[in-house]
């Protein structure tokens, strides 16, 4: 068990809290421990009857069948992959964001009147994974075909369509749109100077101070570098341009030395 709960904390945390509730709202409805009822999202129980956790659990709710392995380990592989590497260290920025998507997922379904969101988040992560990727790189199909990442999130969007029909189809365009209003938003269509987002909003997508005390971060992005905790990086060869620039010369003076047998 300790080897386990060891694994287990290894996983980002915001991935670890994405993973945890999914099980812990599918398996109880699948199990009929509760049911799925009090689990979806209805406008009329929300807003007139303050079922405000319908909020939270129609965006975990996943198939109550075989396909829920996929969907779980989607979720898993494609959020794990952006707090790792996108949001290495700022895993505060990457909940902020993902909450921000959360909202707007809900308010682009309601004139389809979804009642879950699951599918909708995952092809709102798939989407942003893909554009980060570096271009040219691929991925496999479930493992059948092999095919450029760009285009993974549309052989998505069709498997989609075939298993689920018109309207799961259309949750995974609602999450698609979400995805790529996050990645031109906060993003700027790329990534920029050591990684940090370049959007015209991606100030926003900065955790508020409290958030990030609660993550136990606290990190700041400068102009000519980026500042994580009390240690501000820069590239060496910026460093030595900028000395050059201002006229100063850095390390230590050893002197001329000798040569070896001089006395």
């Amino acid at each position: 068990m300790a080897e386990i709960l060891t694994e287990i904390r290894k996983i980002p945390p915001v991935t670890r809290f994405l993973v945890a509730s999914s099980l812990g709202i599918t398996l109880p409805a699948t199990l009929h421990l509760i049911s799925p009822w009090r689990l979806v999202f209805v406008t009329q129980a929300v807003i007139q009857d303050f079922e405000f956790w319908r909020l939270y659990t129609s965006c975990f709710f996943g198939s109550m069948n075989l396909n829920y392995i996929f969907e779980l380990a989607m979720l898993y592989r494609n959020s794990n992959a952006l707090e790792s590497t996108h949001y290495e260290r700022r895993s505060s920025d990457y909940a902020w964001q993902l909450f921000l998507a959360s909202l707007a997922l809900v308010g682009v379904n309601r004139p389809i009147q979804s009642y879950t969101h699951t599918r909708a988040l995952l092809h709102t992560l798939t989407y942003l994974m893909c554009s980060l990727s570096p271009p040219g790189a691929l991925t496999s199909v479930m493992g059948l075909i092999t095919i450029p990442i760009a285009y993974f999130p549309y052989a998505l969007l069709g498997m989609d369509l075939l298993t689920g029909g018109t309207s799961a189809a259309a949750q995974g365009v609602s999450g698609m749109l979400v995805g790529h209003a996050w990645w031109w938003l906060v993003w700027g269509s790329g990534i920029g100077s050591g990684g940090v987002e370049q959007g015209m909003y991606a100030g926003w997508g900065r955790a508020p101070a409290w958030l990030k005390s609660w993550f136990g971060e606290r990190e700041e992005y400068g102009r000519a570098g980026s500042r994580r905790g009390a240690v501000q990086a820069f590239a060496p060869r910026q460093r030595a341009e900028e000395a050059a620039a201002s006229g100063r010369v850095t390390g230590h003076r050893w002197g001329s030395g000798r040569r070896l047998g001089e006395s």
